[in-house]
């Protein structure tokens, strides 16, 4: 009778050892920090949960849940916004640097793209304060003249173009890098043998992209997507330089009255709340970490579908 083959163990190096325990630590770091992170919200957010109207100035004659509500809103509505204008143009750009344009201007674009990441939010502020806001304006002014049937673009235009609208156009060209760069490097992986194969069976460019690239992308593209999305959401001070916001939930995108966010209120109320009014802020905060953590959750459950089809086997 053969006897059972004994496991063979490597032998580990000093610096396999060094390396592993440093992989740990760090990945044991980010666990810590961010239940750090969750325990603060919650202890410090509960007394502005538990908060009764006219318990501070913040809240006013309204309890937490009326305060949040059109925060949250508008935190979601500016960030989708951005998202639907951000996805098909950073899809459209990554697929001409990576299946369209020659090397070398594939190349600058692509360089231009990751500079574009390190531009900071407040100077997309200033830009759409002062620059896309009054350019918007005459367009905004002809959609509830001649688009108003059509419910987001009803009633009377804003005179000064600082909308939810203007705010989500500056997102989206905030969150355009970073899903442009993924996308990118997505599509450069899709093996060469399946492209060629669509090509040999008399397909054209786009419909071997349609057959080959984007299937085995579709995992990188929901990535990208909902990386942008988590940007949007916690965007700051780039929205409150933009938007003119008011305590409504409004879909109107073109009106002179719009839903603020979550970030941007914390950082326009926190310089002059005090006592009970610093732990309502909080509490939106702890929204805003609540509906940010559910978001990439659900990426991550879409991606982790989406895995065993990649398009590669």
């Amino acid at each position: 009778m053969a006897s059972a083959a004994v496991p063979i163990r490597a032998k580990q190096r000093p610096g396999d050892r060094v390396f592993s325990g440093s992989a740990l630590a760090a990945g044991s770091t980010i666990l810590i920090l961010l239940a750090a992170v969750a325990i603060f919200l919650i202890a410090q957010g509960i007394p502005g949960v538990l908060a009764q109207p006219g318990d501070t100035v913040i809240l006013g004659e309204k309890n937490f849940w009326d305060y949040v509500a059109p925060l949250a809103f508008g935190t979601l509505w500016a960030a989708a916004l951005a998202l639907l204008m951000a996805t098909p143009l950073a899809i459209g750009i990554a697929l001409f640097i990576s299946h369209y344009a020659p090397r070398r201007l594939a190349q600058t674009l692509g360089y231009i793209i990751d500079l574009l990441a390190a531009v900071p939010s407040v100077v997309f502020g200033l830009w759409g304060g002062l620059v896309l806001a009054p350019l918007v304006r005459p367009a905004y002014a002809w959609l509830a003249e001649n688009a108003s049937w059509f419910p987001l673009f009803a009633g009377q235009a804003s005179a000064t173009g600082r909308t939810i609208l203007t705010a989500a156009i500056v997102l989206a060209v905030m969150i355009l890098p970073i899903m442009t760069a993924i996308c990118r490097e997505v599509f450069l992986q899709t093996p060469r043998l399946h492209e060629e194969a669509a090509l040999a069976l008399g397909s054209t460019r786009w419909e071997m992209i349609r057959m080959a690239v984007l299937p085995f992308g579709r995992a990188g593209i929901v990535s990208a997507a909902m990386l942008g999305l988590g940007r949007a959401l916690g965007e700051t001070m780039a929205v409150a330089m933009v938007l003119s916001p008011a305590a409504v939930i409004s879909f109107i995108v073109i009106g002179s009255t719009n839903p603020n966010t979550i970030a941007a209120n914390i950082a326009l109320s926190f310089p002059e709340a005090f006592g009970t009014g610093v732990n309502v802020l909080i509490a939106t905060g702890l929204v805003l970490f609540v509906v940010t953590f559910a978001v990439n959750a659900v990426a991550r459950y879409v991606v982790n579908r989406r895995k065993e089809f990649s398009g590669a086997n």
